[in-house]
């Protein structure tokens, strides 16, 4: 039990980095069993809170893989990745819209709302938020790379950050679900981390927060001792041509590129799974996941 000065001492060491971050967008990819855990979505709404409270402006970008994968299963539709990326039908992408916008975002609305934080619910189509096309997976075998076709998976060519910023000036969350519109109105389902990097680049955040199952990155992810707390672009791009990095964090690490290309000052991957995760990265001196440095 904390006593009133454990509390007192606990605030007091947060107060360097609450002024450094106070006034600032943060973008926060959140995903995972984060989303899935009820104790950890409670904590990870309370984090939010707490950084709004704290003048901190939040942007939720949100995934919803598990339920876009138990829908498909409902309807007797297996799930097929390639390079961490859904492969997606035109079947799959109405699935992945009806759960993403409808299920998954009214639901982070509703339990933020419920913290006394105002938040609104959008997707790439409202107001042209996130402008898309056809995106083709890269497959890297042997140092070489393969673009295959997976349907109507999507990247971002371009962000409305104006309704943004709009949104955030009149003290509002922005939560958004990662559904883009191509140029002739067809829907596109958009990795989430690739989704919040256009996001905080387009925003020019102060931080970009990926929430994953991992606690981050290591050299040998089978040897806890080689966690890899901070790299350089240079370094992790080696990473992937000699499969280091691999799978699903593959998108993760190119959104953390893409983000610093255009603007955002810090990227990190953190462990979702960790109570209160967000504020132990913000608010405490070395964080708690891998940060990826331009």
């Amino acid at each position: 039990m904390f006593s009133a000065q454990d509390t007192a001492s606990v605030l007091v060491a947060a107060l360097p980095y609450i002024k450094e971050f106070a006034g600032k967008t943060v973008v926060i990819k959140y995903g995972g069993n984060a989303m899935i855990s009820d104790e950890l979505k409670k904590m990870v709404m309370e984090d939010i809170a707490l950084m709004k409270y704290v003048g901190i402006s939040p942007v939720i970008v949100h995934g919803g893989g598990p339920d876009i994968t138990g829908m498909l299963k409902k309807v007797g539709k297996q799930s097929e990745f390639v390079a961490g990326l859904r492969v997606t039908d035109q079947e799959t992408v109405e699935i992945a819209e009806m759960v993403l916008s409808g299920k998954v975002n009214s639901s982070i609305v509703s339990d933020l709302n419920l913290q006394g934080t105002p938040a609104i619910g959008l997707n790439g189509k409202d107001a042209f938020l996130l402008k898309a096309k056809k995106k083709l997976a890269e497959v890297h075998e042997n140092g070489k790379v393969e673009k295959v076709d997976i349907g109507f998976v999507g990247e971002v060519e371009t962000v409305n950050e104006k309704i943004l910023q709009d949104m955030i000036n009149a003290g509002y969350v922005p939560v958004i679900a990662p559904i883009g519109m191509g140029s002739k109105g067809e829907s596109y389902n958009i990795n989430a981390d690739t989704a919040a990097a256009m996001v905080a680049g387009a925003l020019k955040a102060e931080k970009l927060l990926l929430l994953t199952d991992v606690e981050g990155i290591y050299k040998d992810f089978h040897d806890k001792s080689t966690f890899i707390s901070s790299l350089t672009q240079k370094e992790a791009e080696e990473y992937i041509d000699t499969g280091v990095i691999d799978g699903g964090m593959i998108p993760k690490v190119e959104a953390c590129f893409t983000a610093l290309s255009m603007g955002a000052g810090k990227t990190s991957i953190i462990d979702g799974r960790k109570p209160h995760s967000l504020l132990l990265e913000l608010f405490t001196p070395q964080g708690i996941g891998t940060e990826i440095v331009k």
